[in-house]
């Protein structure tokens, strides 16, 4: 294993994918000459020029446009939109062009491209900068969603959104830039994950505990300090939104007969409440409690450091709910 900055991760994957395939392009604001908001793209403007990273105006619906066109010609972009919050300002061109050309043109178009954007609060960045939109995302048909958990899954999933067919949107967590992590370093260059499968990252047996992104970290500590108290908990990194992958989560849960969903949404309408749906049909009778979802309650995220830790799952907030669904056990 090597250790590697998570930036570091995305940063590699990029840049062997545009060595490996000059249809490889990447297109965004202070992407090219500023190596991007979050250093992901350090030093490749340096290494492909110009044409091939191409800073942006700030125009959202202007250059996620740009993409799709690029895509329709042959070629493989890479958007980086710098915020999901500003997802909202290209809407028409993610749900309306890029996830319906395929689709409307009967097979005979396709828009083979990624969106990275980044997720999380936490920083004190506030209501217009820290918003978690993969729930709205997701509600439109014809685009894959992954969300990695770490760099390993960050370089692997994103290489395999680059070279597939389909539009990918990527969606990084902002805390999880400056974070290492290990990586193997038997040829990781070759590193390709799998989009639709999600990983079993913790066993247990007393409770299923579905999680995403920066969550799947936390999830995984609290299991770990259960695990010396007596309590097994099995952590399920869903890795992909869209398609998700049911099967793993039912048979977790016909195991465990207890499921906790953690995500960093908004618990109202969001991925929690799809999980929950998902699999009930399924597990309805081998449930020894109720589906608990914990997510973010129902108001903007505040810019109040001490106010933003009480709206966002944290460690005690999911200790306290495993806790209660265990109870007893």
């Amino acid at each position: 294993m090597r250790k590697i900055y998570y930036r570091d991760a995305v940063l590699e994957a990029i840049d062997e994918e545009m060595a490996r395939d000059p249809m490889v392009m990447m297109i965004g604001e202070d992407i090219g000459v500023g190596d991007g908001t979050w250093r992901c793209s350090k030093g490749l403007y340096e290494k492909y020029g110009d044409l091939r990273m191409k800073d942006s105006p700030i125009s959202e619906a202007g250059f996620v446009g740009m993409g799709i066109g690029m895509a329709l010609t042959g070629m493989r972009p890479i958007v980086e939109i710098m915020f999901s919050d500003f997802m909202l300002v290209a809407m028409d061109q993610i749900v309306n062009q890029m996830a319906k050309v395929c689709y409307m043109s009967g097979g005979q178009k396709g828009a083979p491209m990624v969106i990275r954007t980044t997720i999380g609060a936490g920083r004190a960045a506030a209501a217009q900068h820290s918003q978690n939109l993969n729930a709205v995302i997701a509600h439109f048909p014809g685009s894959k969603i992954v969300i990695p958990s770490d760099a390993y899954t960050a370089k692997g999933l994103l290489k395999t959104a680059i070279r597939d067919n389909n539009p990918v949107i990527v969606v990084e967590h902002r805390k999880h830039y400056s974070m290492e992590f290990d990586m193997p370093d038997d040829g990781d260059e070759n590193l390709l994950l799998p989009i639709g499968k999600a990983a079993i990252v913790h066993e247990g047996n007393d409770i299923t505990v579905v999680a995403n992104s920066f969550q799947v970290g936390q999830c995984v500590k609290i299991a770990k300090r259960l695990s010396t108290k007596g309590v097994s908990v099995e952590v399920i990194d869903l890795r992909t939104l869209v398609p998700m992958d049911k099967e793993t989560i039912i048979q977790s849960v016909k195991k465990t007969g207890r499921l906790l969903i953690v995500d960093e949404g908004y618990t109202s309408f969001g991925i929690g409440a799809e999980i929950c749906a998902a699999v009930q049909e399924n597990v309805f009778y081998d449930l020894d409690a109720p589906i608990m979802r914990l997510g973010e309650p129902d108001v903007s995220i505040p810019f109040s450091p001490a106010l933003e830790k009480l709206v966002v799952p944290n460690e005690k907030t999911i200790l306290a709910a495993i806790q209660k669904l265990v109870q007893g056990v």
